[in-house]
């Protein structure tokens, strides 16, 4: 039953898959290091999928994320998290306990392991992830992954490129800390200098943050305020637009960059 449930969710992620690459399409180019990034400059100052951050309102988006709270929206958002979140866990379990192995055999450490994050309002919370780094590998503080990434073990970098280090956030879903669709949650000590850096940066905490969202499907995977700028755009364009099928075809898009691997860090 797993497996059937797991082909058929593919089977249907790859035609609306196709579809939204025509519609969304936004270039690519590669830095001399190697590292993929969008080229915000050589953007319109409102692309497709993104605002132009020039342009936010605090108002337009206290609003938005009103009416995502809303008893109507709030239930059936909730009723996707539960399903899509138990339908991950249930079709993946035999994925996940190899991983669990795998981990656990590579290196020293736990298999689980819990990390501050700031959620909706600002509030902080624990997300669980597979551990996917060296034990003590920041002994200096928290620091953004690079491209490849010394502390990251051999077990890491499979489940890191195809995201398979996120799905233990599920529990964090089905707690009520997240959503399966939102803003990805951020680690404090980046959230206080990004919103320094950034304005309006704090509008993406107005909704419950996720495992997967627009700006995850629509970018690579950034390490620096640049890329954070960037990824806002997407972030408040969900807020913006946010509806049932937005949070279906983020979904569905999201199977495409687990399968291949698209801007695995």
């Amino acid at each position: 039953m797993f497996s059937q449930f797991a082909a058929a969710f593919a089977l249907a992620a790859s035609g609306a898959i196709a579809s939204s690459r025509l519609i969304f399409s936004p270039k690519t180019r590669k830095r001399r290091d190697g590292q993929l990034y969008r080229d915000s400059q050589g953007f319109k100052p409102a692309p497709a999928g993104a605002v132009d951050l020039g342009r936010v309102s605090l108002r337009d988006y206290e609003a938005a994320a009103r009416k995502i709270a809303a008893p109507s929206s709030s239930r059936l958002k909730r009723c996707l998290d539960i399903i899509l979140s138990l339908g991950l866990v249930f079709s993946l379990a035999p994925l996940l306990l190899m991983t669990a192995a795998a981990i656990r055999l590579d290196s020293r450490g736990p298999v689980l392991y819990r990390q501050r994050r700031v959620g909706q309002g600002g509030a902080e919370f624990d997300v669980f992830k597979f551990r996917s780094m060296f034990m003590g590998s920041e002994p200096n503080g928290p620091q953004y992954a690079a491209i490849r990434d010394p502390r990251i073990t051999r077990v890491g970098r499979f489940i890191r490129k195809f995201r398979i280090d996120e799905i233990p956030q599920t529990i964090n879903v089905l707690r009520g800390e997240m959503s399966f669709v939102g803003p990805r949650p951020e680690r404090p000590e980046f959230v206080a200098e990004l919103e320094r850096e950034i304005p309006n940066y704090h509008c993406r905490h107005l909704v419950k943050p996720g495992i997967t969202g627009w700006a995850q499907v629509k970018y690579e995977y950034a390490a620096s305020v640049e890329g954070a700028r960037t990824k806002l755009r997407y972030d408040l364009y969900y807020i913006r637009h946010f509806s049932p099928f937005l949070d279906l075809l983020i979904v569905l898009m999201t199977v495409r960059v687990a399968l291949f691997g698209i801007g695995g860090r």
